[in-house]
């Protein structure tokens, strides 16, 4: 599945909660599953893992449609030449 099927996927099943949500509210949902998923990382429960990194995709793809960003497109823009600091595969900067 492509990012913006994906998009359109959720679009259809939470379009209607998300705008009634906002951008806010959404964003704060977002960020209640980035923490789900840290503490997932720490038990390194695989199921479990799979199941949050799903669920913070689908948050961040609610944000993006909500503020109509077309997220395929704007990765592909930032990343599809390579690091956009050095342009380089693998990317060559230096490690801080």
């Amino acid at each position: 599945m492509r990012i913006s099927e994906a998009q359109e996927l959720i679009r259809k099943i939470y379009g209607e909660r998300d705008r009634k949500r906002g951008v806010k509210g959404t964003a704060l949902h977002l960020g209640e599953e980035l923490g789900e998923l840290f503490r997932s990382l720490r038990t390194s429960d695989d199921d479990n893992l799979r199941e949050e990194f799903a669920d913070v995709l689908a948050w961040l793809l609610s944000l993006a449609d909500l503020l109509s960003v077309d997220l395929e497109s704007a990765f592909v823009e930032r990343y599809g030449k390579g690091c956009p600091k050095c342009g380089s595969i693998p990317c060559r900067c230096p490690e801080v």
